[in-house]
């Protein structure tokens, strides 16, 4: 019997250069064809977009999303992915925010909600709302899957991040 697939939702980041492979829209591209595996089917991945950094790095990054399909249950394709990483030359020792070579986050899956310590892995990631680099790509392919966490789209996510409510000033604090 075979097992079960899922959907999942990831993104890809990259802001270093590879000498092998040139730049982080090269990088981001060979990523994706990297990510095709027997038990891994990336079913669609979005333009690749760029983005400023978070943090102290200064270099501009190639951002994108992907559909994938994958039997893999969460920490076993966060270790495939992360594999794919230190393919390409990811180093997870230092600063946080560093520059990078390949950052591959899992942001949603057909699941639902994961969380685990071992691995540290919690699905739905806990800052994608507010990443417009991670919003916009994903919002390309995946605009009607749901955040299980608000119930929102991430189309409705995404528009919202563009167009936020402002304060309400009249508002008395608790």
């Amino acid at each position: 019997m075979e097992a079960a697939s899922h959907l999942y939702l990831i993104a890809l980041g990259s802001n270093e250069r590879c000498r092998h492979l040139g730049n982080p829209q090269k990088i981001v591209r060979h990523a994706l064809d990297a990510l095709e595996m027997p038990d891994i089917d990336v079913f669609v991945s979005s333009p690749i977009i760029p983005s400023h950094p978070l943090g102290p790095s200064r270099r501009e990054y190639a951002n994108a999303a992907a559909l994938i399909v994958s039997p893999l249950d969460p920490p076993r394709l966060l270790s495939r992915l992360q594999a794919v990483e230190a393919h390409f030359g990811r180093n997870r020792r230092g600063q946080k925010w560093r520059a990078r070579t390949l950052d591959i986050d899992i942001i949603l899956w057909s699941g639902g909600i994961w969380t685990s310590s071992s691995p540290p892995l919690a699905i739905p990631h806990p800052e994608f709302h507010g990443r417009g680099f991670v919003l916009e790509p994903a919002a390309k392919i995946a605009g009607t899957m749901r955040d299980p966490l608000t119930g929102l789209t991430i189309r409705q996510l995404h528009s919202r991040f563009l167009h936020p409510k402002p304060l309400d000033r009249r508002a008395k604090p608790a």
